[in-house]
């Protein structure tokens, strides 16, 4: 892309492109590597606005509003794991990034899990922030909301007027110097994203896809060796109430040589919670390791050692 002027490059860019004819808004700023933020469930592209004047500093940022969510289209379609990957290898290649560190969070974290398998050479670095995909747990709330026939009564609980009573009280409390916690307005714009019908569709496709009455129902841990060629940073909140923390020590010891980054006193919006903390965490990480350049023979070795492990054991 275009080199941008000192004034806008580390402005927080909405912009639109078109992909496979659907109309995408994203972000972008800043100069250096590219780094690839996916947000997670109800979420947009403005889930890291508060990171996205510091990382500017040092990397160029894509973050895109996913097919479903926020104001990019959400059309009757595909709205797995492997689609939004293959979406955000087309995304990247429109805007003309070859390759980028990429970064989940939550359901953004599956997504990038299923990135580095379906595309590593276009996958510079890993980096999981309270990601799904590490195993079945998950909050009670979304194994509600993914209840057959949960669709028909979920526009009771979307309705307008909640949105303007709510909004009118946070004003009030504003007024008095009383702002919400950084977690609850993450919490309440996904929420208040549900209230459009068309979003709320997407929803329901994309948590059917990913969580039924028992859980999580897709797992990357049978395939995270993959990933011990690709720089892999896991950053977990100790207090998230949505995935446990047991999936962070669990993925640490499958991805040999990842990092694992506890942040203290912080929940599931934890890069919301505390903004410097987290970008200096990923800004070191960025600038600490070499990105990853793998190929089709590196997927070959990496299967072709496990087959022959299973050959040993057996014999």
């Amino acid at each position: 892309m275009g080199s941008q002027t000192n004034q806008d490059r580390h402005v927080s860019d909405r912009r639109t492109i078109k992909v496979h004819g659907h109309e995408i808004s994203y972000r972008t700023g800043g100069s250096g590597p590219v780094v690839l933020l996916i947000h997670g469930m109800a979420g947009s592209s403005s889930a890291w606005k508060p990171i996205l004047e510091d990382l500017g500093e040092h990397a160029t940022y894509v973050a895109p509003d996913l097919p479903g969510h926020g104001r990019s289209a959400k059309p009757r379609g595909d709205y797995s794991l492997g689609a939004q990957a293959s979406f955000l290898r087309d995304l990247l290649a429109a805007l003309g990034h070859d390759r980028a560190t990429v970064v989940g969070t939550s359901l953004g974290g599956g997504i990038a899990m299923q990135f580095s398998y379906q595309h590593p050479e276009r996958c510079e670095r890993l980096v999981l922030v309270g990601a799904g995909g590490l195993g079945e747990e998950v909050s009670p709330l979304l194994k509600l909301l993914a209840l057959p026939g949960l669709e028909l009564v979920m526009p009771v609980a979307f309705q307008p007027f909640i949105r303007t009573g709510v909004e009118a009280v946070t004003g009030w409390f504003g007024k008095m110097g009383l702002a919400p916690a950084p977690k609850t307005n993450e919490m309440w714009r996904s929420y208040t994203s549900l209230m459009d019908g068309e979003t709320r569709k997407a929803f329901t496709h994309t948590l059917r896809s990913v969580v039924d009455l028992r859980g999580q129902r897709v797992s990357a841990m049978d395939k995270l060796y993959l990933a011990a060629d690709i720089p892999t940073l896991i950053v977990w909140g100790d207090e998230d109430p949505i995935i446990p923390i047991d999936h962070a020590h669990e993925a640490h010891a499958a991805i040999a040589g990842s990092r694992l980054e506890i942040m203290e006193g912080c929940g599931h919006f934890l890069y919301a919670e505390e903004p410097r903390r987290f970008t200096k965490l990923l800004v070191d990480f960025i600038e600490t390791t070499d990105a990853a350049e793998l190929h089709t023979e590196d997927l070959n070795r990496l299967l072709g050692a496990e087959a022959a492990d299973e050959v040993a054991d057996k014999a």
